[in-house]
């Protein structure tokens, strides 16, 4: 399990430091849990999931099943590199991207 959950780590490309961060664990846990030295729990899963990793894989090995996606390849790209942001950064992100939204919205009226 623990292979898998760096393998995901990787796959949504943070690093043990910003990963533990998004999990609430400090990194040397992080580290234990990869190594196979420690079991993650599922609040620490729960917050792994939420940044983008497959938890069914990590827990089983099996991937979870993919629906298709209604987002363009540029909006997906944008949810990927979201994901990989720091929290204060995603609060950032957000508010920009919001200010910028109602500024085009402002001018279609227009």
């Amino acid at each position: 399990m623990g292979a898998r959950l760096q393998e995901e780590r990787q796959r949504v490309g943070l690093t043990q430091g910003e990963f533990a961060e998004k999990i609430g664990v400090a990194k040397r846990t992080l580290a234990g849990y990869e190594a196979g030295t420690g079991e993650i729990g599922a609040t620490a899963l729960d917050a792994a999931r939420l940044v983008g990793v497959d938890v069914l894989y990590v827990v089983s090995g099996i991937r979870a099943p993919t629906p298709e996606s209604s987002l363009s390849e540029p909006e997906a790209r944008l949810v990927e590199d979201f994901r990989k942001m720091r929290s204060a950064d995603q609060g950032a992100a957000q508010r920009m991207v919001s200010a910028l939204a109602e500024t085009s919205a402002g001018c279609d009226a227009n």
